[in-house]
């Protein structure tokens, strides 16, 4: 082990050693921006900086267990990734779905695909419902796998569930109008029955969340890191942890 890597280890242990375990987010969503600026920047193919960032979830999801995260939601295709290129939108969806079947073979997670699965193509969406019954009673940390996934989508359909289960019962759109609140809509995001996130970390120095939990973020930690997704390290994720440790949540007040 050379000089460099003690002084990191090292480093690591003191900002380890400075969090309060006492003020560690429940609820961590993740933007992993910059796979493709990753690999042109280290002269790789696309398809490896999409490989190379879904090897990166594994440790992710490893270093939020240490720290005592209990559920992570992962922003792993949007809805905007349908316009890129065919041949990269192959190699994406392949990484993809053999990111998604990795974590399940580990045994640890409970796999909770959230987003607008079909308009995904049919095989991979099946699989992905398959996936999650097949974790559903694993014991480690959920992992939402937002695929598919954009936040005005996710609205949209949550207006939509919210309609068509009022409209089954008979409700008419005037008595409806009377009484909908926040909470009705809540209950039919792709994220209904859990915990909004406390902390939202975005690579790749962008300052934006495009979209990314737009209604369960209202009142949500932003961490916005310089460092593209394929090159987080776990230094990278303990700053984010001693930063939001170090907030006062105000909730809006």
């Amino acid at each position: 082990m050379g000089m460099r890597d003690l002084a990191y280890g090292a480093y690591e242990r003191r900002l380890a050693a400075r969090i309060d375990p006492g003020r560690c987010p429940r609820h961590i969503g993740v933007i992993m921006d910059g796979n493709r600026r990753w690999a042109k920047a280290v002269g790789e193919h696309i398809a490896t900086g999409h490989q190379r960032g879904a090897d990166k979830i594994h440790d992710l999801l490893e270093w939020c267990e240490e720290a005592g995260v209990e559920l992570v939601t992962l922003w792993l295709f949007s809805t905007d990734n349908f316009n890129r290129p065919a041949a990269e939108l192959e190699d994406l969806l392949r990484i993809i779905e053999g990111s998604v079947r990795s974590l399940a073979e580990t045994g640890r997670w409970r796999i909770r695909p959230v987003g607008a699965l079909d308009l995904m193509p049919g095989d991979f969406s099946r699989t992905l419902k398959e996936i999650a019954a097949d974790t559903a009673d694993n014991p480690g940390l959920v992992v939402n796998a937002a695929i598919c996934y954009g936040g005005r989508q996710e609205i949209a359909d949550a207006v939509r569930s919210l309609l068509s289960e009022h409209a089954e019962r008979g409700t008419t759109i005037e008595d409806l109008a009377q009484v909908i609140d926040v909470e009705h809509i809540t209950e039919h995001l792709y994220t209904r029955g859990q915990p909004d996130p406390d902390l939202v970390i975005r690579t790749s120095g962008e300052q934006r969340l495009s979209g990314f939990l737009l209604w369960q973020s209202a009142h949500s930690e932003f961490y916005f890191c310089e460092a593209y997704w394929p090159a987080f390290r776990k230094i990278d994720f303990l700053r984010a942890m001693r930063d939001y440790a170090q907030r006062q949540r105000r909730y809006g007040a």
